[in-house]
């Protein structure tokens, strides 16, 4: 009954009846993603008849009713078939000012109109093939980098900004090819992190380095959600960077880690918030090359030099092992170099832990991340072995139990998703420098078994890349435990059936084999 009375209305009325009778079905249908299939009809000739009016001279408040409608009606896919046209689809482009050659948004009336259709270009590029393909055929890749540039640095039109993010991200999730005219032809990757540096309001005081302000105010909600639809974005035109990149690339993406960097140090509206910007910061590192992630720890500036000297100077003698990593200031500092960015990963890595669940979507991406950076960069391993496997004090308990980082890790080494346990235990046999003899320190033979017999290190030795070679750090409560840790050797049968140490039995396998081999 909604839909005849409107499309009774926007068929014969004039504009401020269309506008009210439509305000009236938007108010009562606002919640409306699921529509009776009765009235599919009619929903069908309402998007027309809606279309017809937005092609006349309407006031703002009637063309933006006749969008809140359309988009509404457009979470129904049935109905998009025959109402996604280029004809229509070149309507909403034109009232997106995505058919504009002027420089400049000026008019502000303008602006609901424009936020609007793009919410409808959202909808129906999500749920219309016909629409897809149209995009491709009308250019809209180009035309929304063309947007974004026109408001860049506009911060009183972030809901612009946030749709077109939003399309663009859509476009390039549905297009390979989208992406890969993002990244050359359109130079989607500096201009995506423009936005995220003005989404940020980041100063830069070096190269890579932006001034973070731990007093200030949080992000806002329209400025957060920009931030995420830009991140994901930059995701997709991303995606494969890690493995093909140019020398030439780097530079940007240094930029691009260092603006990464500061949105890990700072915060959202809501705990929430802050988590979904940090989760998709986090997706993104992880298609930035390696080389290119030196960024995200910095040298201490010559002030904090000499705070961080005054700070060891006020430990007491005997905590030697504790030393290089000091709070100053609530800056996280190692050997000279600030860990903020890597101690709020590892804070994040923890809280995905304790959620206990989608392990898999959630936390492996994050500890995907901490280790290739461990991998790779010598001071974060550090960093991070001494604050995940600090010197060992507690011999009593097994690996797995207690309420430690490490401990939680080593619970995940057994877990039944094969991934999620295979990157925990990868985690941390690099923490280990990939030496056995550490991880079964740390972790227990059994624990560790899984990932030793995958690389063929059940018999002891070490990975195949190379570390440098660091102080021993056993404490005394280790080094008294440590002759009892004979009694746990790697165990295997012998051809008669019984146990026996894992090397033994595979000599006695090898003789077994040479006297029973053919001799012709």
């Amino acid at each position: 009954m909604d839909e005849e009375r409107a499309l009774y209305i926007v068929r014969a009325g004039e504009a401020g009846a269309i506008e009210r009778v439509l305000r009236d079905y938007s108010d009562k249908h606002r919640a409306t993603f699921k529509f009776e299939s009765t009235d599919e009809d009619k929903r069908k000739k309402l998007c027309e008849g809606i279309f017809k009016v937005l092609v006349k001279d309407v006031p703002t408040t009637c063309q933006v009713s006749c969008l809140e409608v359309l988009r509404i009606l457009s979470r129904d896919k049935k109905i998009l078939v025959p109402v996604t046209t280029k004809e229509n689809m070149q309507i909403l482009l034109r009232l997106a000012k995505l058919n504009e050659s002027d420089d400049s948004l000026e008019k502000v009336s303008e602006f609901p109109v424009i936020v609007e259709s793009l919410k409808c270009l959202c909808n129906i590029v999500f749920n219309s093939q016909m629409a897809q393909q149209l995009s491709l055929e009308l250019n809209l890749a180009a035309k929304l980098c063309n947007l974004l540039r026109k408001c860049k640095d506009r911060k009183f039109i972030n809901d612009i900004k946030c749709f077109d993010l939003r399309l663009l991200f859509l476009l390039s999730l549905l297009h390979t090819d989208i992406r890969s005219q993002l990244r050359y032809e359109l130079q989607g990757l500096p201009l995506l992190t423009q936005i995220l540096e003005s989404a940020f309001s980041i100063k830069w005081t070096d190269e890579y380095e932006s001034a973070i302000d731990h007093n200030g105010p949080p992000l806002s909600p329209q400025e957060t959600d920009c931030a995420i639809e830009a991140l994901k974005a930059l995701f997709n035109v991303t995606v494969d960077s890690w493995k093909v990149h140019k020398e030439s690339d780097s530079h940007q993406f240094r930029v691009m880690a260092a603006v990464l960097r500061h949105c890990l140090l700072i915060v959202g509206p809501t705990e929430d918030k802050t988590e979904e910007l940090h989760s998709n910061a986090v997706n993104l590192l992880s298609n930035v090359p390696v080389s290119c992630l030196d960024v995200l720890i910095c040298p201490l500036t010559h002030e904090e030099s000499a705070q961080e000297a005054t700070t060891l100077d006020e430990l007491p003698s005997d905590k030697t092992a504790e030393k290089e990593t000091v709070l100053k200031n609530n800056t996280m500092v190692y050997n000279g170099m600030n860990m903020e960015a890597i101690h709020v990963l590892l804070n994040f890595m923890e809280k995905r832990i304790d959620k206990g669940s989608s392990y898999r979507e959630g936390l492996t991406p994050v500890l995907s991340l901490l280790t290739e950076c461990s991998r790779a960069h010598r001071n974060i391993r550090k960093f991070l072995k001494d604050q995940v496997l600090p010197p060992l004090r507690d011999v009593t308990n097994r690996p797995e139990v207690g309420s430690t980082v490490r401990n939680k890790l080593v619970r995940l080494m057994t877990h039944v998703d094969l991934g999620v346990k295979q990157i925990a235990a990868e985690f941390l046999f690099v923490l280990c420098k990939e030496r056995v003899d550490s991880l079964l320190k740390y972790t227990g033979y059994g624990n560790a078994a899984g990932l030793l017999a995958a690389r063929g290190l059940l018999a002891g030795g070490r990975g195949d890349n190379w570390y440098s070679e660091d102080e021993d750090t056993d404490t005394e409560e280790y080094k008294n435990a440590k002759p009892k840790e004979e009694l746990l050797k790697p165990m295997g049968l012998k051809p008669d059936g019984t146990i026996t140490p894992l090397e033994e039995a595979l000599n006695q396998y090898s003789v077994l084999e040479e006297t029973s081999s053919d001799t012709d």
